[in-house]
């Protein structure tokens, strides 16, 4: 018999996905309430390009970033990037910090022919490895969040003379506070903290990042015109890309980032999604029968919280009861295999529906076996 969850158990929104996430309704009817202005407009005009304009000028204050910084932008998400890195950004040779799924990915970008093999820092899952300084090495690249596991790393810039600092944020960025001088390159895709969609990337981009770009694009080097970090850089530099931008993904981006710094910026967006996943560390810690998938609580993303389950416990029936009722995307990620629940706990998501989401767990563990 199917289990049904009370109505005033449920979230108001039952939306907890870490891919493509919660998009807020008021971001969806400025994007209705822009009419003919945007969409179906051409990319070179004023109406595109200042909207361009406005997201880089409102992600440059939201990571707060330093004089001589810059926000650049180009087709297609984060595994573009991973691949235009390896043309126009490695100059020899990477270390690649791997706690998670996505994190392996960009060290197989960065296994390039041309490109010396990365040095690959390989921790278990739930756990998180560390970066040391190598001969050789001038690019130091990992996740500031994996999205695969829910662990979160720490961002300060290696010390390690000629290299850059890397960082992959596409499921940080605007939900995890961090200090932008220490890293050169800190991009994302916009579809996590930032309510947004796919098909750009973005990223804030040190001077010696840019010197680094420009110098290895002025090399003998072949860089495919789609994957060239330089052709970005000019581009971004008057508020357009190479090919046609994703229209709705920046509409909806502006609109989220409009609505963070206006409620208090980065520091305002790292508290509340700290409140959520507090919310289901400290329930999973109090139960018999759940517990925190990553044992160090320094080392537990605020953005995404994974809870494992006792074997005694089937948490995908939990996930398809959930879904059932309206409570979508907890499953784990496919490739972890864990008895577990994956909740995404990003800006967009109300406290008080995490809250509620832990209500609805509770209820469907007390009548799982009824």
């Amino acid at each position: 018999m199917a289990i049904e969850i009370p109505r005033d158990l449920l979230p108001a929104d039952g939306r907890f996905g870490c891919g493509p996430s919660k998009v807020r309704p008021a971001q969806l009817e400025a994007l209705i309430a822009s009419g003919s202005t945007i969409l179906g407009t051409s990319h070179r005009q004023a109406p595109v390009k200042n909207l361009v304009g406005s997201v880089r000028e409102q992600l440059a204050a939201l990571f707060r970033v330093p004089e001589g910084y810059e926000i650049i932008v180009g087709n297609g998400g984060s595994t573009a990037f991973w691949d235009a890195a390896a043309f126009g950004l490695i100059e020899r040779r990477s270390q690649n910090l791997v706690f998670g799924e996505f994190g392996g990915k960009f060290a197989a970008s960065a296994g390039a022919p041309w490109l010396d093999a990365p040095d690959v820092r390989k921790a278990e899952p739930g756990t998180l490895s560390v970066a040391e300084v190598v001969s050789g090495v001038d690019v130091y690249a990992w996740p500031h969040n994996e999205t695969s596991t829910g662990v979160a790393a720490p961002i300060q810039r290696i010390d390690a003379e000629g290299a850059l600092t890397v960082i992959d944020a596409t499921s940080a960025a605007g939900g995890i506070d961090f200090d932008a001088t220490q890293a050169d390159v800190y991009y994302f895709a916009p579809q996590k903290n930032l309510g947004s969609d796919g098909g750009l990337w973005f990223a804030a981009v040190s001077p010696a990042a840019i010197e680094r770009i420009e110098r290895i694009a002025a090399s003998d080097r072949y860089i495919p015109e789609f994957l060239s970090l330089k052709n970005a850089v000019d581009n971004s530099r008057l508020n357009q890309t190479l090919n046609t931008p994703a229209l709705t993904t920046l509409h909806l981006l502006d609109s989220q980032l409009r609505w963070i710094l206006d409620n208090g910026g980065l520091a305002w967006a790292a508290s509340r999604t700290s409140e959520s996943s507090s919310v289901l560390y400290d329930w999973a810690e109090a139960s018999s029968v759940a517990t925190p998938f990553v044992s160090d609580a320094a080392e537990r993303s605020p953005v995404v919280a994974t809870i494992d389950f006792d074997d005694s416990i089937d948490a995908a029936a939990i996930a398809k009861t959930l879904r059932a009722n309206g409570i979508v995307d907890t499953e784990p990620y496919r490739k972890l295999g864990r008895n577990q629940l994956r909740v995404a706990t990003f800006v967009s998501i109300e406290p008080d529906d995490v809250r509620q989401l832990t209500r609805s767990i509770d209820f469907v563990l007390e009548n799982l076996g009824a």
